[in-house]
């Protein structure tokens, strides 16, 4: 009894340090992780546990779960669109299933941006043709529907990017776009919605219409739907359409809005970061270099200006692209064009320290990838492959490391950086690089 009671004690302790990264935005959807051990230093050489080759180029984040990497992707060759499982241990490909032709809708990105998404039993991969795929974890086709097929054409100008959500036992799928047609896409009158589906079987458990008074590109958005408990209400948030709205999980019910950001009805603000939350505030971040704004949660109905906890001031707090990072109670901003990181208190907004993330020689390109942290370091990867290392734990912005990851060929990286079993798993346009403990 003893000696099984010390296995369980070790087994669970393993459990808690092994944190899986099983969605885009990690276990406690905010970026963040518990994880520990993790590389502060490395090379495309140095630190390297594996190093995989990848058919082609994606903006999706990889999840992990165990000893399986999930990577959804395109092969560039054949233009087929692929989902992926990798051996953790080694990077061998454990399995491989091609999903079907057709890889790019415009030149900046392709299908595969969705990230996948699992609980361990079973993994989703959701493309931007509106392909749905279950499968195994030995990769058995479970189940498979069209989501455009079945509610529509999707009306986007440009790629359809929105990963699915796992989360209180529902699949959960965000279509925020234009209510017209855009270059041939879309129907007469499309609604932006809410779709919750049964994960075991794929089949819709509720649709919620999402209604918005904004106008021609700003009605896109690329986010995902965020899951968040406050004060015993577990709600889903969810960002674009000039607004930001919070919803029951069990029914899509809306249950409080706030907007707008975009007064004025500017028709080409379409919205990219997902939302954040964290001490009891959800943040929307403007787009085109507007402004953040902390909403308090609790709250019930349509919301006036006093359901805003702040809105940042200093210019320098803008996020266009990616999402901001949660770790510790404080909120981390990324102005990816600015090339600036800001640590950010969230009760008033106050930046307690900012910093710029240096260009290296022969680059000028910005972030769109958003932050990940963990172990008190924060990583993040540029559009060349240039991955910084940010210290969480200090007081001032301080760089701890720089590597150039990315090949002279990539451009426009996208992939945030899972953490994970101790390791951090890299995407560049053609590698996928596990740095770490082997």
């Amino acid at each position: 009894m003893k000696q099984s009671l010390i296995l369980f004690a070790g087994i669970f302790c393993a459990t808690i340090h092994a944190a899986n990264w099983s969605q885009w935005r990690g276990p406690n959807f905010d970026g963040s992780s518990t994880e520990t051990g993790l590389p502060a230093q490395f090379t495309k050489t140095e630190n390297v546990a594996w190093v995989a080759p990848l058919p082609g180029p994606s903006g999706s984040t990889p999840v992990v779960f165990g000893d399986t990497v999930f990577v959804n992707s395109i092969d560039g060759t054949k233009k087929t669109r692929l989902a992926i499982a990798l051996d953790r241990k080694t990077g061998a490909v454990r399995w491989q299933q091609e999903i079907g032709p057709g890889v790019n809708q415009d030149d900046r990105s392709n299908f595969s941006s969705p990230s996948p998404v699992t609980d361990g039993q079973v993994v989703y991969f959701y493309y931007g043709n509106g392909d749905l795929v279950c499968f195994d974890m030995d990769g058995k086709k479970i189940w498979a529907r069209n989501i455009q097929k079945e509610y529509g054409s999707f009306a986007y100008q440009w790629t359809y990017a929105a990963s699915p959500l796992l989360s209180d036992g529902k699949l959960y799928l965000q279509v925020l776009q234009r209510n017209v047609p855009v270059n041939g896409r879309g129907g007469s009158n499309n609604d932006s919605y809410l779709l919750a589906l049964d994960p075991k079987t794929g089949k819709e458990l509720w649709k919620h219409v999402r209604p918005s008074e904004a106008v021609a590109e700003s009605l896109e958005a690329f986010s995902t739907p965020i899951p968040y408990s406050h004060n015993g209400r577990r709600e889903l948030l969810v960002v674009g359409g000039d607004c930001i709205t919070g919803h029951d999980p069990a029914s899509g019910k809306e249950l409080w809005r706030w907007g707008t950001w975009n007064p004025q009805k500017i028709g080409h603000w379409r919205l990219v970061p997902s939302p954040v939350a964290g001490a009891g505030v959800a943040l929307a971040c403007g787009p085109k270099n507007a402004p953040i704004y902390a909403v308090k949660l609790g709250l019930n109905g349509k919301l006036d200006d006093s359901a805003i906890a702040w809105q940042s001031t200093e210019r320098d707090v803008t996020a266009d692209v990616p999402t901001p990072l949660f770790y510790k109670g404080k909120f981390y901003v990324l102005n990816g064009g600015k090339r600036k990181m800001l640590c950010v208190e969230p009760s008033n907004g106050k930046v307690l320290w900012s910093g710029d993330l240096p260009v290296p020689a022969g680059s000028r390109s910005v972030f769109e990838a958003s932050p990940t942290a963990a172990d008190d370091k924060i990583y993040v990867m540029d559009h060349k492959g240039n991955v910084f290392v940010v210290s969480a734990a200090t007081d001032a912005f301080k760089l701890i490391h720089t590597a150039a990851m990315g090949e002279d060929t990539d451009r426009d990286l996208r992939s945030s950086i899972p953490l994970s079993q101790g390791q951090l798993f890299i995407r560049t346009g053609s590698k996928l690089y596990c740095i770490g403990k082997k």
